[in-house]
């Protein structure tokens, strides 16, 4: 378990804690729902959740397996949907993989990304795509 304290700072801004860490981030609304887009918003932060949770557990697994997968980098955009309600319609996702993979680490890679436990807990509605491009 983890604890995550946060408070709002007023004019649509937000500070979180880690609790095991100490650390923090401030979050701001978007420009497009009246904030001044000064940082990351709720939603973006799901998006980062997601790119980095899936580089993580393909580093993890490239780790225990014995391969490195060090220069790996990842795009993800986030594309808001307003149909019924405002929300997250679209998370594409792109991992970069570093040259010299061969086929097998490949697919460890491809497998670990779909195990990524934030891919797993995003709502159905939302199209969350992961595509892999090789160095």
């Amino acid at each position: 378990m983890v604890k995550i304290e946060g408070r709002y700072l007023g004019d649509l801004r937000c500070e979180a804690s880690h609790g095991d860490s100490g650390a923090t981030l401030k979050t701001d609304a978007p420009k497009d729902n009246m904030g001044l887009g000064a940082s990351f918003s709720p939603t973006d932060l799901v998006a980062t959740a997601f790119g980095t949770c899936v580089v993580t557990t393909i580093a993890i697994v490239a780790r225990r397996r014995g391969f490195d997968v060090a220069a790996m980098t990842f795009s993800v955009e986030k594309h808001m949907a307003t149909d019924p309600v405002r929300r997250i319609g679209r998370l594409p996702l792109t991992v970069h993989l570093p040259a010299g993979l061969d086929a097998a680490q490949r697919d460890i890679c491809e497998r670990a990304a779909a195990a990524c436990p934030v891919h797993k807990s995003l709502h159905p509605d939302i199209e969350a795509t992961i595509t892999f491009a090789y160095a």
